[in-house]
């Protein structure tokens, strides 16, 4: 059985897919083609709706959404749902990294609390709607560290590390990621809704 996850970012089809195995063999996650619709949702899961939605509409599959980004406590939240777009509307990724660095550059260790969040959306061409989130919580390091991962897995180190040997996911190999991510989290609590598919 297929569903189309609703992303151009090939980053997150391989991630997705890698995490799908793991728990529902049976199901192929498969790349959306389609127009990109506009993300004017104002939380994590407004966004991901409207990508389900549009995915789901375009193909005819049940369709997978992910809304996801770093919310960093001393700065409210943000970046929140602005995460790609946080250095500006061209998605960025390492102008975003680099501008969030700057902006914390003098904020001390203890402040520099942040966690990771995704929320899925399920939508089925029958119009059920369904939405899980995961957090992946820890701190950011005051540099990039890593060639793994994207976005800001070279700047977040997971709560859990042992003392003295921690590392930021940009570190972690994927399987590692994988095993712990804001995105396996969230697929966790989906895991009973694909029943209906």
């Amino acid at each position: 059985m297929k569903v189309v996850l609703a992303t151009h970012n090939p980053h997150k089809v391989a991630e997705f897919q890698q995490i799908v195995a793991s728990t529902r063999p049976d199901l192929e996650v498969v790349g959306y083609d389609g127009p990109e619709p506009v993300e004017d949702g104002v939380t994590f899961a407004e966004n991901a709706l409207i990508k389900a939605r549009a995915a789901s509409q375009h193909t005819g599959l049940a369709a997978l959404a992910d809304d996801s980004g770093i919310c960093v406590d001393v700065l409210g939240g943000s970046p929140g749902v602005f995460s790609a777009y946080w250095a500006g509307q061209k998605k960025d990724a390492a102008a975003n990294l680099e501008l969030l660095l700057d902006q914390l550059r003098d904020i001390g260790d203890p402040h520099r609390t942040a966690h990771f969040t995704s929320t899925i959306a399920l939508v089925t061409p029958e119009g059920a709607e369904h939405v899980v989130v995961g957090n992946w919580p820890g701190r950011l390091a005051p540099s990039a560290s890593g060639g793994g991962g994207f976005g800001y897995d070279p700047i977040f180190i997971p709560d859990g590390q042992p003392a003295g040997q921690e590392r930021t996911v940009g570190d972690f190999t994927a399987d590692e990621k994988q095993a712990q991510s804001h995105r396996a989290r969230a697929f966790a609590e989906l895991v009973p809704l694909l029943a209906i598919l």
